[in-house]
């Protein structure tokens, strides 16, 4: 009898379901669902852009849309195919995204009383209104708990959990003073399908207490509460109402429950596994093993590497985090990754590049593209800092901003969508570079996402500048994919992890880095490192005349070699 799993991936805009035979690998069917409410899912407010919250309602409705649309797209094609057959689901989710919920665990946001009120909402990742209370968890730790530090790179971000609960007590204390606790969106999903979702019952994943609670076994789970309560005494009275253990994705979060099984076409007890952030299921359903970097490529992007757990492995500045398990089981996940990519891109078409390059804006982006590609690198003389939505790493820092030097009265918009491209990947690159430096080598970069699956002008820069090949995952959706092969695995469908890999994922495509274009790329990035350091560290002291006039200089020398061509 063939077998399936269901993963559903919620993303920053909308959410995906994806089905999945377990004996073939074969993807049967897939559908989107784009959240509703706010503007493309996101709740902003005009004097404040760094605000992100979203609605959790969208997320049930996606739920119940998406997966009703897969069940009855695999029936139509297959006549053999029975829901009955779907034996475990899978859940990932952006993060940090936490949520304040009620003694019942519904959001608060369907209380009246907050209906109006953006805190009662789920503070999306990449909401930044913390930035002070980040800042001050980070010197509080560097002073009496560096440890809780070294877990995370060395800087606590304004992305995660404690810094957006304490926001939350400063400035809608009412909001605060409602939520029986908090919770990730990650977690609350699967305990809402198993219908588990009181606080006490709700099963915690790994994955996000590890990267952005700082939770680990090592101290006893949560930073204690003397910790907490010289940032606020809230936080040490909150403590006790969040959670003691956590546990990795292949663990049954429980049985899918019978309201939500009348609601989806499923039948009850369906293993739905423990949730966990879309980059690091995004990981395992690109394929990820010991020496492997994935790069999950979207709006942003998040870098996820693996390492055994019994073998040697140093704290690593500017990571988003090094955790046991969070990845998979045995293993240490290491997390890091750049706060804007796709975003930048999509930035820069709507606001900036003007309505003769296109009708729309696939059609801006397909002009783009084919004019940018016929440039050499250094050729437009630009150089760009990709810093739009802040720094995750490594330099940890959501208060810096991007930056574009070299521009003329002869600049373009697609040599400025190819300078944006190539910050990037020099960022990527920068990451590599830290990642190697602490004793753990990389001995491919798989690339997965809309963005790696769909732009090859990206990803063949991306190849050119750090010098590597760029591996292209066989399944568009990894995320998605990765979700289902936990479901899998919390049914008992495989052995291992590895044997599920085996089995559902695959590379499909390889970009090789081009020499010439790769000899240039490290001039320029030689430049970009000056930029990276001069702007956003501030033990810098050196000087930046130089910059302008080598950009010139390359320049030129690249405007020769094409004439000489």
């Amino acid at each position: 009898m063939t077998i399936y799993a269901i993963g559903l991936d919620f993303g920053t805009n909308s959410c995906r379901a994806l089905l999945v035979d377990l004996h073939t690998g074969e993807e049967k069917a897939t559908e989107v669902f784009n959240y509703p409410s706010g503007h493309a899912g996101i709740i902003t407010h005009p004097k404040d852009p760094h605000l992100a919250r979203q609605n959790a309602s969208d997320y049930l409705l996606g739920i119940e849309t998406t997966v009703r649309s897969v069940l009855a797209q695999a029936q139509d094609s297959d006549p053999a195919f029975d829901p009955e057959y779907v034996v475990g689901l899978g859940i990932d989710t952006t993060g940090s995204s936490p949520m304040p919920i009620d003694e019942q665990g519904n959001p608060l946001s369907l209380d009246p009383r907050f209906k109006e009120d953006p805190a009662a909402y789920v503070w999306l990742w990449r909401d930044h209104t913390s930035f002070e209370e980040a800042g001050q968890i980070t010197e509080l730790a560097a002073r009496i708990r560096p440890q809780y530090l070294a877990q995370v790179g060395g800087t606590y971000s304004s992305e995660w959990f404690w810094s957006k609960i304490l926001h939350c007590r400063r400035t809608a204390p009412d909001v605060f003073e409602a939520a029986a606790t908090w919770v990730e969106i990650c977690d609350w999903l699967p305990a809402v399908l198993t219908g588990n979702q009181k606080p006490t019952q709700i099963v915690r994943g790994i994955c996000s207490a590890g990267h952005k609670a700082m939770f680990n076994p090592k101290w006893g789970g949560l930073p204690d509460a003397d910790f907490l309560g010289q940032l606020d005494p809230a936080l040490a009275s909150l403590r006790a109402r969040l959670f003691t253990e956590a546990h990795p994705a292949d663990h049954q979060a429980g049985g899918l429950c019978p309201e939500w099984a009348a609601r989806l076409g499923l039948r009850a007890g369906v293993a739905v596994a423990v949730g966990a952030f879309d980059a690091h299921m995004g990981a395992v359903g690109a394929g990820v093993t010991e020496g492997s970097l994935v790069k999950i490529m979207g709006t942003s992007t998040c870098d996820i590497m693996v390492w055994p757990n019994g073998m040697p492995l140093a704290n690593i500045p500017g990571v988003c985090g090094i955790v046991d398990g969070s990845v998979v089981p045995g293993y240490f996940g290491i997390e890091a990754g750049q706060s804007a990519v796709g975003d930048l891109f999509l930035w820069f078409v709507r606001n900036l590049v003007p309505d003769s390059l296109g009708a729309g804006l696939d059609e801006k982006f397909k002009t783009l593209g084919e004019l940018a590609s016929q440039q050499t690198p250094g050729e437009s003389g630009l150089l760009a800092l990709d810093w739009n939505n802040g720094n995750r790493t490594v330099l940890v820092d959501a208060r810096l901003t991007g930056l574009l030097l070299g521009q003329t009265l002869h600049t373009q918009p697609h040599e400025i969508y190819r300078a944006l491209i190539e910050a990037t990947a020099f960022g990527a690159l920068t990451i590599i570079e830290r990642i190697e430096d602490y004793g753990v080598p990389i001995r491919e970069v798989v690339n997965c996402g809309g963005l790696a699956a769909k732009n090859a002008f990206l990803m063949q820069t991306y190849a050119d500048i750090t010098g590597r090949p760029m591996k292209i995952a066989r399944s568009e959706q990894t995320p998605a994919l990765g979700a289902a092969l936990f479901g899998a695995m919390a049914a008992g469908a495989f052995p291992s992890i590895r044997k599920a890999q085996e089995c559902l994922c695959g590379i499909r495509k390889v970009y090789q880095p081009n020499p010439e274009a790769h000899a240039v790329y490290r001039d320029l990035y030689q430049l970009y490192r000056q930029l990276h350091d001069g702007f956003g560290t501030p033990s810098w002291n050196g000087s930046m005349a130089n910059v302008m006039k080598e950009l010139l200089t390359i320049r030129d020398q690249q405007c020769q070699r094409q004439e000489q061509a």
